[in-house]
């Protein structure tokens, strides 16, 4: 499979989301799409993981990797940067030591480190090839220590970070083909094991939160047949999942199949659970799969929507919430920051990279 994307377009706004002026967040030094994003609550955190982290507790958010304005193999990057709470731009990092850039890998922080994995590829000729590699990253040293490779490389996978220690990944893209995998990282013992697969279509570009010990996994984009030259055709598929991990033994999961977004289902769209209201949100992302240029497969260019859904753990529904200000698209997290929630870089119309930083709560107000 080919995934393409990406011109700076450096928004500074002014809406406020719970007393925090988080659309006037500075915008990344260069634009970015698909790239890996975290946030790190700081030393002292002011609340439990998972809730909305105030910048005032040191908070910080990170970018790695990702592709740039080029929209060509040469544009993927290794770059990493750092908005620390306060800071009035953000400070380029040592760059992830890989060999090339990657695309739509994962960054999740676990026992106070960022952990970076997987990702993709893009050669010269195009070909694209799903990379094994993992990383802890330490805040504090701001140093990367190389850690257990996946046993299944992928990418366009969700993520889930249960008990501050395990990483769980869901389906997702590896080399030729979605797999049925559930993969789990174990932080504290830096090993790999296999929890019960995935029992959906496999896709890759799906959205996913997790709240306690249950997660939600929805949208993507599957294999859904060939054409009459036997390639593959690519579109969203309309699934959703709710898992729930067992209390003693983590890699054993209840999959349970639940309405999938009334709306539609998004593709590359920033997701995340919130403990403290038990939703997940999922935000923007498009309903067109496309390339990693933001050209659709179908020969359709890819329009991001700035639709925000939630799903209810507790009653088990969909809500529609407040659209974005900005629609945006080609995520690989949503963050909680300075009282809200944002995302860092994406694609927004025209198929074009940013590097704003957009929140999802905007008051009814626009960042435009």
């Amino acid at each position: 499979m080919i995934k393409r994307l990406l011109v700076c377009f450096c928004l500074a706004v002014s809406v406020r989301a719970h007393g925090q002026d988080v659309c006037t967040i500075p915008a990344l030094p260069e634009p970015r799409a698909n790239n890996a994003v975290a946030l790190w609550p700081g030393p002292d955190p002011s609340g439990p993981k998972g809730e909305q982290d105030g910048v005032a507790g040191g908070a910080r958010l990170y970018s790695f990797m990702g592709l740039g304005a080029g929209k060509t193999w040469k544009a993927v990057s290794r770059q990493a940067y750092v908005l620390e709470a306060g800071a009035h731009s953000w400070r380029r990092l040592g760059d992830v030591p890989v060999e090339t850039g990657r695309l739509a890998a994962t960054a999740a922080a676990v026992a106070g480190k960022i952990y970076l994995f997987g990702g993709y590829t893009v050669a010269r000729d195009g070909a694209e090839k799903s990379m094994p590699e993992v990383f802890a990253f330490d805040p504090v040293t701001e140093t990367y220590e190389r850690r257990a490779d996946m046993p299944i490389p992928v990418d366009d996978s969700v993520s889930l970070v249960y008990r501050d220690r395990y990483v769980y990944f869901v389906s997702g893209w590896h080399d030729v083909g979605n797999v049925v995998h559930t993969q789990v990282y174990d932080a504290a013992e830096d090993r790999w094991f296999r929890a019960t697969n995935w029992p959906g279509k496999p896709v890759f570009g799906h959205a996913g939160g997790i709240v306690g010990n249950r997660m939600l996994v929805a949208g993507g984009v599957a294999v859904v047949g060939v054409d009459a030259d036997g390639r593959r055709q690519f579109a969203p598929y309309a699934q959703a999942w709710t898992g729930a991990i067992d209390a003693e033994d983590p890699a054993a999961i209840v999959w349970t199949p639940v309405p999938p977004m009334p709306e539609g289902p998004v593709y590359r769209a920033a997701a995340a659970g919130d403990t403290r209201t038990g939703l997940i949100y999922v935000a923007g992302g498009s309903r067109t799969a496309y390339n990693y240029d933001g050209q659709g497969y179908n020969g359709t260019p890819a329009v991001p929507t700035a639709q925000v859904m939630a799903w209810n753990m507790p009653t088990g529904q969909w809500r529609r919430l407040a659209d974005k200000p900005l629609a945006t698209m080609d995520h690989r997290g949503l963050l909680a920051y300075g009282g809200g929630w944002v995302t860092v870089g994406g694609m927004t119309d025209g198929q074009t990279v940013t590097g704003a930083v957009v929140p999802l709560d905007n008051g009814g107000a626009s960042c435009q």
